[in-house]
C-alpha cells in the first residue's frame, strides 16, 4: 500500500497546487487577459509563430521540458535515498520549478516572444544581455553533446527501441499535414499514428530489435541525431514540432496511466513495496559520491526545476500560444505534470526494481511453485531482503562513485517500469520497449527543441556583436549543430572517441541550476518594476543561485573525492566551470546594484511593430477567442 498511497497523496497534491496557489499567481501576480494580443498573432509567419490550439501548444512544450530530465535525475538520486528525492520533487515543483516556467513564459509573451536573454538587457541592462545570452550558449552546446550520447545509449542498450522512435517522425509529418489542411482531423491522426508506433514497438520487441555493426556505434548515432536535429529546428513548427510533440504527449499520458495501474496493482498485491525495498535515506555512500546538501538540488532539475524550461518557454511556447489565458495551464501545469512523471520514476526505481528482483530470486531457490506458495514467502520476510538488493544492484555502495554509469540508472527506470506493468499482464519484453521507446522519444523532443533554442541564441548574440552572416538561420542552426558534434566526439582518458558528453556532465546539472536562477531574476526585475510583489520569487531565485554555486565550486576545488578538475585531463570541464560561476557572479552584482533604483519604473519600451501584411493563410491550430 505505501507505494500506492505516496503515488495517490503526490498527484492529489500537484492538482490542489494548480487549483490554488496556480491559479493566485496567474490572477493577482501576473493577471493573465484572455484578450491581450499575443506574439503568435502580432508576428505569425507560420514557421516559428503560430497561434495554435492549448493542447498542442501543451504537448510541445511538456515533452520538451520533460525529455530524459525527470527520469535520469531522480534515478540518480534514489542512491541518497527516496525520501529526500521525493520531498524535493513534490515541493520544488510546485513552489519552485512551476512559478519559474510561468514566469518566463509570462515575461515572454508580454515581449514578443524575445528569449529571457534578450528581455534582460531591457529589464536590467545590455551587458547583462551578453552576459546572459553568453551563459544560454555554454548551457544548451552542453545539453546538445550529452543528449545525442544519452539517446544513442539507449539505442544501444535497448535496440528494441529504435524502431519505434524513428517511425515516429514521418508520422508525425503525416499528422501536421493533414491538421493543416483540415484542424478537425488532429485527433484521430494522432490517434492512429499512436496506434502505429505501439504496432513498431511490439515489432521492435519481438522480431526486429535495429543494432548497428559499427566500430563505434555511439559516433554514428550521434551524428545521425544531430543531422536529423539540424534538419527539424529550421522546419516549420506546424510541419514537425508540434505535431510529434503532440503524439509524444498522447504517448506519455498512456504510459504514466499503465504505469500507474500498475504501481496500483502491484502495491495492493504486495509486490512492490517502497518502504521494504529501499531505504528512505541512505546510510552508506559510494566512495566519492558527493554530498546530499548541495547536490540533491542539482542531480534532479527536471522534475522539481530547471533552466532548461526557461528557454522553452521564452524561446518556442511563447511564440506558439494564441492566448494568454492558456499560459497557466501551459506554464505552470506542465511542470507539476512533469513533477508526477518523476515521482512515478522514484517508485519504479525503487519498488519496481525490488519487484523483478525478488520474483527472480525466489524462483531461483525453488520457493514458489504456486500461486499459493506467494503469501508465505512474503509472511516469511524474504521480499524486503530480496527487494534492496534489487536495489542495490543498482546503487551498490560497494563502487566508487565513478563507476556508476548513466546507462544503468536509465536502464533502473525502465527496467523497475516494466515490472510495474507486468503487474497487469503486460509481458516484461514488450515493457521493456514501451519505456524504452517512451525515454528515448523524450530525449529526442528535447535535443531538436535544444537546437532550435540555439539557433535563437546564436541569432541573438550576432544581432547583438555584429556578425551579420550568424543572424541567417540555417548559419546559425550549422554553428550549433556542429559545436555541440565536436564536444560530443572528444575522447575520454582511454582515448574512445564520442565520450565528450559524459566529460561535460558533472557541469550539466550545476549549469542547468544557475540558468534557473537568472531566469528568475529576469522575472523578479519584471514584476518589481511594475510594483508587484516579489517574495515568491526572491527566495527560489537566491535558493538556486546560491546551490548550484556551492556545487560548482566543490566539483572545481574540493580534494577530498579526487574531483579536482584542474587536473589536465579536466581542463575542459575547469575552463567551462570558471567562465560559468563567473558570468553568474558578474550578472548578479549587476541586478544587485539596479535593483534600489528601479521600483515601479518600467523599461524602455518595445520599438513600434510594422504595419501588418495581409495573408490567405488561415493562422493554423487556432484556438477561440478568449475561451478558456
Amino acid at each position: 500500500m505505501s507505494t500506492f498511497l505516496i503515488a495517490a497523496g503526490s498527484f492529489v497534491g500537484f492538482i490542489v497546487a494548480y487549483r490554488t496557489y496556480g491559479r493566485w499567481l496567474a490572477r493577482s501576480i501576473f493577471n493573465l487577459d484572455a484578450s491581450a494580443e499575443v506574439p503568435s498573432r502580432q508576428l505569425q509567419d507560420d514557421v516559428d509563430f503560430v497561434p495554435s490550439k492549448r493542447s498542442l501548444v501543451f504537448g510541445h512544450h511538456f515533452t520538451s521540458i520533460a525529455g530524459t530530465g525527470p527520469i535520469v535525475g531522480p534515478a540518480i538520486a534514489v542512491f541518497w535515498g527516496w525520501l529526500p528525492a521525493l520531498l524535493w520533487v513534490i515541493f520544488g515543483s510546485i513552489f519552485i520549478g512551476a512559478v519559474h516556467d510561468f514566469g518566463a513564459l509570462v515575461v515572454s509573451l508580454r515581449n514578443r516572444g524575445q528569449t529571457v536573454g534578450e528581455i534582460a538587457g531591457r529589464l536590467i541592462s545590455p551587458r547583462t544581455k551578453l552576459l546572459f545570452l553568453i551563459t544560454l550558449f555554454f548551457a544548451l552546446t552542453i545539453v546538445l553533446a550529452i543528449f545525442g550520447l544519452v539517446i544513442a545509449a539507449i539505442f544501444m542498450k535497448y535496440p528494441e527501441s529504435v524502431l519505434g522512435v524513428w517511425i515516429s517522425l514521418p508520422l508525425a509529418v503525416f499528422v501536421g499535414i493533414v491538421s493543416r489542411k483540415n484542424p478537425g482531423a488532429l485527433i484521430w491522426a494522432a490517434v492512429g499514428s499512436l496506434m502505429v508506433v505501439y504496432a513498431s514497438i511490439y515489432v521492435g520487441a519481438y522480431h526486429l530489435p535495429i543494432t548497428l555493426t559499427v566500430p563505434n556505434p555511439i559516433v554514428v548515432w550521434t551524428v545521425i541525431l544531430l543531422t536529423y536535429c539540424a534538419i527539424a529546428s529550421v522546419l516549420p513548427v506546424w510541419l514537425l514540432l508540434q505535431p510529434r510533440d503532440f503524439i509524444n504527449s498522447q504517448q506519455l499520458f498512456i504510459a504514466l496511466g499503465l504505469l500507474v495501474l500498475g504501481l496500483t496493482a502491484a502495491s495492493f498485491t504486495g509486490t512492490a513495496n517502497l518502504f521494504e525495498s529501499t531505504p528512505a535515506v541512505a546510510a552508506k555512500m559510494p566512495a566519492g559520491a558527493p554530498p546530499i546538501w548541495p547536490f540533491l538540488f542539482i542531480t534532479i532539475a527536471c522534475g522539481a526545476i530547471s533552466g532548461f524550461h526557461c528557454l522553452v518557454s521564452s524561446g518556442t511556447s511563447s511564440k506558439q500560444l494564441a492566448n494568454e489565458d492558456d499560459a497557466q495551464m501551459i506554464g505552470y501545469g506542465s511542470m507539476l505534470l512533469e513533477g508526477a512523471l518523476a515521482v512515478v520514476v522514484i517508485l519504479a526505481c525503487c519498488a519496481g526494481l525490488g519487484m523483478g528482483k525478488f520474483e527472480k530470486q525466489v524462483a531461483e531457490i525453488g520457493q514458489v511453485a504456486t500461486a499459493a506458495a506467494y503469501q508465505p514467502v512474503l509472511d516469511a520476510d524474504l521480499n524486503p531482503v530480496r527487494g534492496r538488493q534489487a536495489w542495490r544492484s543498482h546503487y551498490s555502495v560497494d563502487r566508487s562513485w565513478e563507476s556508476f554509469r548513466l546507462g544503468d540508472k536509465v536502464g533502473a527506470f525502465v527496467e523497475g517500469g516494466a515490472n510495474f506493468l507486468s503487474a497487469i499482464y503486460i509481458p516484461r519484453t514488450l515493457g521493456v520497449g514501451i519505456i524504452a521507446v517512451l525515454v528515448a522519444c523524450f530525449a529526442a523532443t528535447t535535443l531538436d527543441s535544444a537546437t532550435r533554442l540555439q539557433r535563437y541564441v546564436v541569432q541573438e548574440l550576432a544581432m547583438t556583436t555584429g556578425l551579420k552572416p550568424l543572424t541567417n538561420k540555417y548559419a546559425a542552426t550549422l554553428v550549433a549543430v556542429a559545436l555541440g558534434g565536436l564536444i560530443a566526439m572528444i575522447p575520454n582518458a582511454n582515448g574512445d572517441i564520442g565520450k565528450g558528453g559524459m566529460l561535460l556532465w558533472p557541469l550539466f546539472g550545476a549549469t542547468n541550476q544557475l540558468l534557473a536562477g537568472l531566469a528568475f531574476m529576469v522575472t523578479a526585475f519584471y514584476l518589481w518594476r511594475r510594483g508587484k510583489p516579489v517574495w515568491f520569487i526572491v527566495l527560489p531565485m537566491i535558493l538556486m543561485m546560491v546551490m548550484p554555486a556551492w556545487a560548482m565550486s566543490w566539483q572545481l576545488f574540493n580534494a577530498e573525492t579526487g574531483w579536482i578538475w584542474s587536473a589536465s585531463n579536466h581542463m575542459l570541464l575547469l575552463s567551462i566551470g570558471i567562465v560559468t560561476l563567473s558570468l553568474q557572479f558578474w550578472m548578479a552584482i549587476e541586478a544587485i546594484l539596479l535593483w534600489p533604483s528601479v521600483r515601479g519604473v518600467l523599461e524602455e519600451a518595445l520599438p513600434p511593430l510594422p504595419p501588418k501584411k495581409t495573408t490567405k493563410l488561415e493562422p493554423a491550430f487556432e484556438s477561440s477567442g478568449g475561451q478558456r
